[in-house]
C-alpha cells in the first residue's frame, strides 16, 4: 500500500490560519473534525484531498458525499490541478447506482485515484473483495453526524478497520447538534467511526476569531423590519394556537419526557419530527385526538413560516386550502376537525388573513334576498413591509455607485440577494419587475407630478393581478364544492334507499314505521341544505364577479404588463451581448455550502440577505477575509420581534451549547484502549468461534471459520447486514434469485418491513416468492421485521380511536392475507421481529448445529439453464414500477428486463411485440395500461 507523504508538495488554497492549522492536524492525526456552519468545511475537504491525489499511487474513497457535493468537489480538484500543474493528478471519479459493470469497476480500482463511491455498491465491493480494503490508502467520511451504529457507512468503517489497519481515516461534519443528544454521544460517535481525537473548531475559536475579525472586515448594516399590525395579531394568534397544541399533548400522559416540549423549541425547525420520533414507538397506543394535534403542529408551523414569506393573497389562499382541507367531507356528519380550529384564535388568524386582502362583509345566510344587505368588497391588497426597505435598498445603492463610480478592488457592482427559498425568491423577481408600474388608478396622479421625478416602489400592479387570480380561483372552488355536496347527497340518498330496498341488518320492516328524530323534516333538510349552499355559492359568486368588475386591468395596465414580459427580439443580432456585472441584480436562494460557489463567481461589491441565515453571514465573513482586493457591504434584514428573528437566535444559541458540551464532553472522556494494530491471538478466536457455534455440546466438529451467511445485495440498504457482520459473521453477497438470506443448505429467510410487506401482498409477489422458496428449499421462512423506534403492531385503526376494530372477515386485512397466506402454503414459516437487533439474535439461533450454505449453489437456484446471475441489474426502481403494471408477473418480468432496456421502451411497444414477450393475454393487459387514453379516444 502506498505510503501518506509528510509534505504535500502542492500548492494550496487556503489563505486563513485556521484552516492552515487545521489541514496539517489533518495531515499528521486521523480525527473527527467537528466545524462551525459557514467556516468552509468543504474548501478544507477538497484541499485534503487534492494533497493526496497529486503525489503517488494513492486510492482514496469518500463516503457520504450527495451529488451536489460530488461536484463540487470533481470541480475544485481539476482547478487545484490546473493552477498547480500537477500531471499526476486525476481528479474526482464517481461510482454510483449508474450502469457500471463488475469489470470496468475492478479495472478503476486499481488504477486508483480519489473515488467518491455510493455506500451499498462500496460495501458490496468490499465484502466480495472486489475493491480489497487493504490496498485502500484512507478513508474520507462526509456527513458524520449520520453516523450511527446501524448506518451502512459504520458498516463501511468497520469493514475497512478490521482489514486495513495502515490506512488513515478523516470525518467530517459541520452539524454539532447531533453530537450532544443522548448520553455520551461524542464517544458513542468516535465508537462507531474507530476514531480516538476530536478536533471542534466553533466560531469563538481563538484562531477562527482571530482569522475573521481582523483588519478584513465586511461592511454590514442591520436593518430591523416592523410587522404591521394584522401580521403582528396573525402571528400571536399562531403561536396561541401552538401554545395550546403543546398543552394538549402534554395532558395526553404519553408517558415522555416534555420538557423540552415549550413554545420556544416548537419554533425550531426540526421541533415536529422530533416529537413524532418520540411518539413512533408508542404511536399504537396514542389516540387519534393526540396523533391529530401532532399533524396540526406541522401545519401550524407552516402557517407561520408562510405568514413571513408569502404575500397577503398567496397567504390567504393557503390559509383556504387548509381550511378546506381541515373540513369534514360534505354530507359527513363525523366530526373530527382539528382542534385548533375551534380556538378563537383560529378566527383571528383567518379574518386578519382575509382583511389584509380585501374588506366588505360576507354573504349572510339570514338575508339572501336583500339586496342592499351586501356590502361591496374592496380590494386592500397589504404590501409586506421588506418590499419597500427592499427598494430603498437598491435605490441606496444606486446613488453609491453613482456617486462613486470608480472601482478601486476586484469586485462587480453586482447586487446579490439571497433569500430562503425558490418561491421567496419568485416573489421578490416579480416585485422587481413591477414595483414601478402603476394601477390604472393612479395614472391621473402620476400625470400631475413633475416629470424628472421617478415614482415611489409600490406592489400595487403585482398584487393587483394577484386578486384577480386568487378571486378566479376562488369562484371555481366554490363551484366545484357546491358540486361535490350535491353529487355526494345523490350518492347518500341512493345508498340509503339500497339499503331499505335489500333489507340490511339494523333496518326496520318494510311494513313497519319508525319513528325518526325530527320526523319528516330530516328528509327534507336535506334538499334544502343543498338549495341554500348552492344560493349561498352563487351569490358569494356574484359578490366576487362585482369585485372583479372593480380591479380588472385596463388598456394602460395591459400595455405596461406587455411592455415589461413581451421581447419581440426582432434586433437581437444588433444588441445581443453579455450583461455587465455592474447592471446585475442577482436573486439566489441559500444552498448550504454551495453558497461559497456563488460568492467567488458573482464577486458582488453589495449582498442583501432578504431573511436571516447564520451560515451565510460566515461565508461572507471567510470570503471577505480570503480576498485583500474585495470590498463587500452586507444589508442584513429581519422582521423585528418575529419568528423569524427568534429562529435565527435560537439556531446561534443551540449550535453555541452545542460545541459548550463537546468541549466539555472531550475534556471529560475517557482514553480509549484498543488493540486495532496488534494481531487476535489466534486460541481466543478459535474459543470464541466454538463457543457461538456449538450450544450445549454438539456432535458438531468444532471450526475455526466463522458462520458464513449468504446475502442478496439489494439488501444492504437496510442495517441488518451491517448487524449480522457486527456478531462475528461472514457476509457473502450475491445476486439471489429465491430468498434475501440463505442461512444454511436448508435455511431461506424472505425479510419484509411492513410497509414491503403491504406493497408485496398488493401486487403479489409475495406468494410467487413463497411458491419459490418451497420449491428449492426444505424450510423457507418469512421473516416480518419491525422498525426499533416505531410501534411494533399490526392492528388497523380506523379514522377514529374508538371503532378500530380489525376484522378477519375483511379480505382487504392485512393479518386476513397473512392467515391466507399460511393456508396457501402450510410448510412456510413466519418470523416475527421487533428490530434489525432481535433479527440478529434469530439468526444466530438458526444457524447453531447446522451447516454453512454453498454460495455458489444459492446463485444457481431459480436461474434458468445458462442464466448469468451477474446480468441483474442492482437498480430495483424499474422492476418494481412494472411489477404494479397489469399482466405482469415475476415470470415474464426476467424476459422483459433482459430484452427491453427501460420502462419507456416497454411503454412504447406494440401488442404485436407485447404477445412475443409475456403471451396473448398479458400482452393484451399491458398494451391497454400504457395506451388507456389512445384507446379510449
Amino acid at each position: 500500500m502506498p505510503s501518506e507523504p509528510s509534505k504535500p508538495p502542492v500548492k494550496l488554497s487556503l489563505p486563513l490560519e485556521y484552516q492552515q492549522d487545521l489541514f496539517q492536524e489533518l495531515r499528521s492525526d486521523d480525527e473527527l473534525v467537528i466545524l462551525a456552519r459557514g467556516l468552509g468545511l468543504l474548501r478544507i475537504v477538497t484541499n485534503l484531498l487534492h494533497s493526496y491525489d497529486a503525489v503517488g499511487n494513492n486510492l482514496v474513497v469518500v463516503v457520504g458525499a450527495d451529488e451536489r457535493e460530488n461536484g463540487w468537489i470533481g470541480e475544485a480538484l481539476a482547478e487545484h490541478a490546473a493552477i498547480s500543474r500537477t500531471p499526476a493528478a486525476r481528479g474526482l471519479s464517481q461510482v454510483n447506482t449508474d450502469m457500471m459493470s463488475v469489470a470496468t469497476r475492478e479495472k478503476m480500482y486499481a488504477q486508483g485515484g480519489i473515488f467518491s463511491i455510493t455506500s451499498r455498491i462500496l460495501v458490496v465491493d468490499m465484502l466480495s473483495k472486489l475493491l480489497n480494503p487493504e490496498t485502500i490508502t484512507g478513508l474520507v467520511v462526509l456527513h458524520a453526524e449520520r453516523i450511527v451504529a446501524t448506518s451502512i457507512e459504520a458498516f463501511i468503517i468497520r469493514i475497512y478497520r478490521q482489514m486495513n489497519k495502515a490506512g488513515f481515516l478523516k470525518a467530517f461534519s459541520d452539524n454539532p447538534e447531533p453530537f450532544t443528544t443522548g448520553f455520551a454521544p461524542l464517544a458513542s460517535m468516535m465508537r462507531n467511526l474507530f476514531l480516538r481525537k476530536p478536533s471542534l473548531w466553533p466560531r469563538f475559536h481563538v484562531t477562527v476569531a482571530k482569522s475573521l475579525e481582523g483588519r478584513k472586515k465586511a461592511e454590514v448594516i442591520e436593518l430591523e423590519v416592523p410587522m404591521t399590525d394584522d401580521m403582528r395579531d396573525i402571528q400571536n394568534a399562531i403561536l396561541e394556537c401552538v401554545e395550546v397544541s403543546i398543552g394538549e399533548l402534554k395532558k395526553a400522559d404519553t408517558g415522555l419526557e416534555l420538557e423540552d416540549w415549550t413554545l420556544d423549541s416548537a419554533l425550531h425547525r426540526s421541533f415536529d419530527v422530533i416529537v413524532r420520533r418520540q411518539l413512533d414507538p408508542i404511536w399504537h397506543r396514542v389516540s387519534y385526538r393526540t396523533r391529530q394535534i401532532v399533524n396540526d403542529l406541522t401545519v401550524l408551523r407552516s402557517i407561520l413560516h408562510a405568514l413571513l414569506t408569502y404575500d397577503a393573497v398567496s397567504f390567504n389562499k393557503y390559509l383556504d386550502t387548509i381550511l378546506a382541507a381541515h373540513q369534514p367531507p360534505p354530507g359527513s356528519n363525523r366530526q373530527n376537525q382539528s382542534p385548533w380550529l375551534f380556538l378563537d384564535a383560529a378566527n383571528v388568524i383567518f379574518e386578519t388573513a382575509k382583511r389584509r386582502v380585501y374588506t366588505g362583509k360576507t354573504i349572510d345566510g339570514q338575508a339572501h334576498g336583500a339586496s342592499g344587505s351586501l356590502d361591496s368588497l374592496r380590494p386592500v391588497l397589504e404590501e409586506q413591509p421588506k418590499w419597500a426597505l427592499l427598494a430603498d435598498v437598491l435605490e441606496e445603492i444606486e446613488r453609491d455607485a453613482y456617486f462613486n463610480p470608480s472601482s478601486k478592488d476586484d469586485s462587480n457592482g453586482t447586487i446579490l440577494i439571497m433569500c430562503s427559498d425558490q418561491g421567496t425568491c419568485r416573489q421578490i423577481r416579480e416585485y422587481l419587475q413591477n414595483m414601478h408600474v402603476r394601477p390604472h388608478q393612479d395614472q391621473d396622479a402620476e400625470n400631475d407630478e413633475e416629470e424628472e421625478f421617478e415614482p415611489k416602489a409600490s406592489a400595487a400592479f403585482m398584487m393587483r393581478r394577484k386578486l384577480r387570480n386568487y378571486l378566479n380561483w376562488k369562484r371555481d372552488f366554490a363551484r366545484v364544492s357546491a358540486s361535490l355536496f350535491t353529487e355526494n347527497q345523490k350518492a347518500l340518498e341512493g345508498f340509503s334507499d339500497q339499503r331499505g330496498a335489500n333489507g340490511y341488518r339494523g333496518k326496520a320492516p318494510p311494513n313497519k314505521r319508525r319513528r325518526v328524530r325530527g320526523g319528516s323534516a330530516a328528509a327534507a333538510g336535506g334538499g334544502r341544505a343543498v338549495n341554500s349552499t348552492l344560493q349561498v355559492a352563487e351569490e358569494k359568486e356574484s359578490q366576487v364577479a362585482s369585485l372583479l368588475a372593480d380591479i380588472q386591468p385596463n388598456d394602460i395596465d395591459g400595455a405596461q404588463k406587455e411592455e415589461i414580459i413581451v421581447d419581440s427580439l426582432d434586433d437581437m443580432e444588433e444588441y445581443f451581448e453579455l450583461y455587465e456585472m455592474n447592471d446585475l441584480v442577482v436573486v439566489h436562494p441559500y444552498d448550504g455550502d454551495m453558497d461559497e460557489h456563488v460568492l467567488e463567481e458573482v464577486r458582488p461589491r453589495y449582498i442583501v440577505m432578504y431573511e436571516p441565515d447564520s451560515a451565510f453571514i460566515r461565508r461572507v465573513e471567510v470570503y471577505r477575509s480570503s480576498h485583500d482586493d474585495r470590498n463587500v457591504r452586507v444589508y442584513f434584514m429581519y422582521y423585528g420581534g418575529s419568528v423569524e428573528e427568534q429562529r435565527y437566535l435560537s439556531t446561534v444559541r443551540k449550535e453555541k451549547d452545542a460545541f459548550t458540551r463537546l468541549i466539555k464532553e472531550k475534556g471529560n472522556m475517557a482514553i480509549t484502549i484498543t488493540t486495532d494494530g496488534a494481531v487476535p491471538d489466534p486460541q481466543e478466536q478459535f474459543l470464541r468461534t466454538v463457543n457461538t457455534r456449538i450450544a450445549g455440546g454438539g456432535r458438531l466438529a468444532a471450526t475455526s471459520e466463522p458462520p458464513r451467511i449468504v446475502v442478496d445485495v439489494r439488501e444492504f440498504r437496510s442495517s441488518l447486514p451491517s448487524l449480522l457482520h457486527g456478531r462475528s459473521n461472514l457476509i457473502i453477497p450475491c445476486m439471489l434469485t429465491v430468498a434475501d438470506y440463505v442461512l444454511t443448505p436448508n435455511i431461506c429467510i424472505e425479510r419484509k418491513s411492513v410497509r414491503d410487506l403491504i406493497s408485496s401482498f398488493k401486487n403479489g409477489r409475495l406468494f410467487n416468492q413463497a411458491e419459490t422458496m418451497l420449491q428449492h428449499y426444505k424450510y423457507p421462512m418469512l421473516l416480518i421485521e419491525f422498525d426499533q423506534n416505531k410501534s411494533f403492531t399490526l392492528d388497523t385503526f380506523g379514522t377514529d380511536h374508538t371503532t378500530a376494530l380489525s376484522t378477519a372477515s375483511n379480505p382487504q386485512d392485512l393479518q386476513s392475507k397473512i392467515a391466507l397466506l399460511t393456508l396457501a402454503f402450510p410448510r412456510l414459516k413466519i418470523i416475527w421481529s421487533s428490530s434489525p437487533y432481535q433479527t440478529a439474535e434469530i439468526f444466530d439461533e438458526l444457524k447453531k448445529q447446522q451447516e454453512e450454505p454453498d454460495p455458489i449453489k444459492a446463485v444457481q437456484i431459480g436461474l434458468v439453464g445458462g442464466e448469468d446471475p451477474s446480468d441483474q441489474s442492482f437498480n430495483q426502481t424499474p422492476q418494481d414500477m412494472l411489477r404494479a403494471v397489469p399482466g405482469i408477473s415475476e415470470k415474464n418480468l426476467s424476459r422483459i428486463t433482459l430484452e427491453v432496456a427501460n420502462v419507456r421502451d416497454v411503454s412504447n411497444l406494440t401488442e404485436v411485440e407485447l404477445d412475443e414477450l409475456v403471451g396473448k393475454e398479458a400482452g393484451r393487459q399491458v398494451y391497454r395500461f400504457f395506451n388507456r387514453s389512445v384507446i379510449e379516444d
